[in-house]
């Protein structure tokens, strides 16, 4: 038995127990959030290791951000897990049922998914969220991160599996795989006697290749490839202002955008507006002919590739378009699914929107930087769905159950 065989077996052996851990798991969640704040000193040593290392490696600035943790981030992991801890317990939650005319009571609840792996990359961050939302919905989880985080991972996942122990749940609950060879990914993706539902997080790279050769079902989350449509009649220093916020707030994130629409008739008055703003971060702009006609040649010449890239970075693509039906089109050709926004006056051009933008979040008038399970009201997330079936969007608790039926009877047969 290998070393993810004998973790995938424990694991089951977790998710047993943790189907009926009940009011126990609220216990273990807020042992962990105390646990990792008392243990910030710890983490933050073992995350200096990381970004030593990545710096060396020559890691670009927004990758470097992702990585980093600093007594705000930690204090943010822990309150997390609080708010986790806060929701409602989903799992015995009876979503239907009924009684038949043969006196059979048929009962439909949720029930947890059992053991999920998760791939990611480094965003140490994901390791307490990812954890505390599995367990709240009865799930043991099996952790691979990226070598960039694998000390913060570490300190991490072990500060919380003493926390769940003391609080009386069993540590395999929680486990993070040490190999962060491309071969422990690889045999994860084949663990179906063990892993019940694989989820990535990560570049897009990452999630396709995950998709491509699981062998365990895989809920795919998204790469963020973001646009913001500005409509004819849109106000101009709204538009400004989002596009500033969606771009650069923290540009290293999949809710971020990376290309804006601009209608024809508005672009003269606003490509001016949001270029002043977006040169406060330094941003690079890349520009079809009309957008680089109205800013001059500091705009570099966008390329077809341009379009479909998630830069992740200060880096922006700007086209200009003639009408709503153009942007939709952009949208739908090049789009990973994620988050759009249309910024309108119009009740018509807002109602076609987010009609025909086939999206997990569409917006009006906000940013995309929403797009997240704690500004959702779900205390943290797993991930963002970008595909239809099982979940799409953010994943709290609730989407990380499946559902059985119980059927009582009195001797009832067919």
């Amino acid at each position: 038995m290998t070393a993810l065989e004998q973790m995938g077996k424990n694991a089951k052996a977790a998710a047993r127990r943790l189907a009926a851990a009940g009011v126990r798991k609220d216990k273990a969640l807020l042992a962990m959030a105390q646990a990792i704040e008392s243990g910030e000193n710890e983490i933050l040593s073992a995350n200096a290791k990381d970004l030593k290392n990545a710096k060396e490696s020559g890691m670009n600035e927004a990758l470097l951000d992702r990585l980093t943790l600093n007594p705000g981030r930690i204090a943010g992991m822990a309150q997390g897990i609080r708010s986790v801890a806060a929701q409602s317990d989903p799992i015995g939650t009876v979503i239907g049922g009924g009684v038949r005319p043969n006196g059979l009571k048929i009962q439909h609840i949720r029930v947890p998914l059992g053991v999920i792996g998760i791939i990611y990359e480094a965003r140490p961050n994901v390791t307490a969220d990812a954890a505390a939302l599995c367990l709240k919905a009865g799930n043991a989880v099996i952790l691979r991160g990226g070598k960039e985080a694998i000390s913060s991972n570490t300190c991490v996942a072990e500060i919380m599996r003493t926390a769940i122990e003391q609080a009386g749940l069993p540590k395999d609950s929680i486990q993070l795989v040490a190999d962060t060879n491309r071969s422990s990914s690889v045999e994860m993706m084949q663990l179906t006697d063990y892993i019940d539902v694989l989820i990535p997080r990560g570049g897009k790279g990452l999630i396709q290749s995950v998709v491509q050769n699981s062998r365990v079902p895989v809920i795919e989350t998204g790469s963020g490839n973001c646009h913001v449509y500005v409509d004819a009649d849109a106000d101009i220093d709204m538009a400004a202002n989002i596009v500033f916020n969606a771009k650069t707030s923290r540009p290293s994130v999949c809710n971020a955008i990376e290309t804006v629409l601009v209608h024809k008739d508005i672009a003269e008055q606003v490509l001016p507006a949001m270029k002043a703003r977006l040169d406060e971060k330094q941003v690079e702009l890349r520009g079809c002919e009309r957008t680089r006609a109205i800013l001059g040649d500091s705009v570099i010449p966008a390329t077809e590739e341009d379009w479909a890239t998630e830069y992740l970075d200060y880096i922006i693509a700007i086209k200009v378009v003639d009408n709503i039906d153009d942007a939709i089109e952009h949208i739908a050709k090049y789009s990973s699914g994620h988050s759009e926004a249309i910024i309108t006056k119009s009740y018509e051009s807002a109602q076609k929107f987010t009609a025909q933008v086939d999206s997990a979040a569409v917006y009006v008038n906000a940013s995309t930087r929403f797009t997240d399970g704690g500004e959702f009201g779900m205390g943290a997330e797993i991930g963002i769905s970008t595909q239809k079936l099982h979940a799409r969007g953010p994943m709290g608790v609730n989407e990380l159950t499946s559902t059985k039926f119980i059927i009582n009877g009195s001797g009832q047969i067919r």
